[in-house]
């Protein structure tokens, strides 16, 4: 079985891919799984200072996968009425540990980075991505919420941006996503992308490794980024919220 995550390194650099190209690389559990199996293989972090968090193929992260958060069988969906919660969790978790890596984590947005996708993209130290890349938080069109990617949000955008790009809904461009602060460079195009990154990693793997990590740990303690209790409880949210047939008839429709 193909992993669903892959981990590669280069000296002081490393790239996670999320490796589910087919559905556009959405959350799975079993993804999921696999991220946090590359987290733990790459350790405390030693000898790297840059951890690129990307996709492959034309996606970074489409959000959840829609067979998993819908619990109704009969309608596609995967008839384990606890199984949102846990997808919901481990997300959080996985955000929790990227932002308490030693190094700089580097988020390469190289396609569509939408709900959770656009939250994991929030959460890293650095955001990347290209003009035509499609970023965004839809949860309300879906009758969802989007708690447990929230606190990344309002950390990147402040509170009053992250309010209106919340409850607005929708998706936005690359170069909309860059006005509004969600990544801090874009490249022109795909192609550009490769550079750019190259280019970003470069630069920030020539920070000293134990400078880097104080630094971190200080802008973590200054924004209580590591508040587990916060993400805990925006995982509850979500799942309550996403469990209302409200919700429930949205996502289906979106199977048929």
């Amino acid at each position: 079985m193909t992993d669903l995550a892959t981990l590669t390194a280069d000296g002081p650099t490393a790239t996670l891919a999320l490796n589910r190209p087919d559905a556009r690389n959405a959350c799975s559990i079993e993804l999921l799984d696999a991220a946090h199996a590359r987290l733990d293989e790459l350790g405390d972090a030693s000898g790297v200072r840059v951890l690129t968090i990307t996709g492959t193929g034309r996606a970074f992260c489409a959000g959840m996968d829609l067979k998993q958060v819908i619990i109704d069988e009969a309608k596609g969906g995967c008839g384990d009425p606890e199984l949102p919660r846990r997808l919901l969790g481990s997300l959080g978790e996985f955000t929790l540990r990227l932002r308490a890596l030693p190094c700089v984590t580097l988020a390469k947005v190289n396609g569509a980075a939408i709900g959770g996708g656009c939250g994991l993209a929030c959460c890293c130290d650095v955001a990347i991505s290209h003009a035509d890349a499609k970023l965004g938080f839809p949860e309300v069109d879906l009758g969802l919420c989007p708690a447990v990617v929230a606190p990344w949000v309002v950390r990147r955008l402040g509170a009053g941006r992250a309010r209106r790009v919340l409850l607005m809904g929708g998706v936005m461009s690359g170069a909309e996503a860059l006005d509004v602060g969600i990544v801090d460079q874009i490249a022109p195009d795909r192609d550009g992308l490769e550079a750019l990154a190259d280019e970003v990693a470069s630069r920030l793997a020539k920070g000293g490794p134990h400078a880097l990590a104080a630094t971190k740990n200080l802008l973590n303690e200054l924004d209580g980024s590591l508040d587990a209790d916060l993400i805990e409880r925006g995982a509850d949210l979500s799942a309550s919220v996403l469990a209302r047939p409200e919700a429930q008839e949205i996502l289906a429709a979106r199977l048929r």
